[in-house]
């Protein structure tokens, strides 16, 4: 059983997603604008959120744009967009899969069943790497956390510590795209008052340290950075 938030101005179609989701067992919250959807996830963050492109007043890109740059949870944009750049589009923002209306809601249930399972692979790696494991490993780097040293190939990089914070959260986070606020909040912490410019530079002085590795830390247009595994 999970939390999800549907973001659907549709009512029909936002009352049968809930329906389908309820008989699977799910706790499910409904949206039908961007603003409220984002005020719900405030108060309380579901584990996954179904969003709607075309909202009335901020659209579906505009929201994921802004729960990218707070939360890591699944995002599955629905939309009636089916060009390619468009898909690409959502999928640089911050969501995770795209479904093109309309669709069969076994299809979406799938989806919805697959970003869950993820979710849960992700917290059972974290919970190893917090308790037991304490290394990820992609090829041939190796980040120990309990160590705080990163190596590739066997050789130490030589990371500042917030290189390798950062690294360690690109690592341990492979696939998500973190937007620059969200990379200050949580690796800099509150206290910080820098300019994004700062992320910037300490992601360019990490890729220059893991060479041709370094060119799987992809810019993400209009959101931040991602690392592709």
């Amino acid at each position: 059983m999970a939390s999800i938030l549907i973001i659907e101005d549709e009512s029909a179609l936002n009352d049968l997603i809930r329906t389908e989701l309820q008989a699977e067992g799910h706790v499910v919250r409904q949206a039908r604008d961007g603003r409220t959807a984002l005020q719900m996830v405030e108060e309380q963050a579901p584990q996954l959120v179904i969003l709607d492109w075309m909202l009335p007043g901020l659209d579906g890109l505009s929201v994921c744009r802004q729960l990218r740059e707070k939360h890591l949870m699944p995002i599955i944009m629905l939309t009636a967009r089916s060009e390619e750049v468009d898909r690409v589009l959502g999928l640089e923002v911050g969501a995770d899969d795209y479904l093109v209306k309309p669709f069969g809601m076994r299809e979406l249930l799938a989806r919805a069943r697959a970003a869950l399972r993820r979710v849960e692979l992700d917290a059972k790696r974290g919970e190893r790497v917090g308790a037991t494991q304490q290394v990820i490993t992609h090829g041939s780097l190796r980040v120990d956390v309990d160590a705080h040293r990163a190596s590739l190939e066997g050789v130490d990089l030589g990371l500042t510590p917030k290189e390798f914070d950062l690294l360690l959260l690109f690592a341990a986070n492979p696939g998500r795209a973190f937007n620059r606020e969200f990379l200050i909040d949580r690796v800099w912490g509150g206290e910080y008052e820098g300019f994004e410019r700062a992320v910037d530079n300490h992601i360019r002085r990490l890729r220059a340290k893991l060479g041709d590795f370094g060119e799987k830390i992809t810019t993400v247009w209009g959101v931040g950075y991602r690392f592709v595994a």
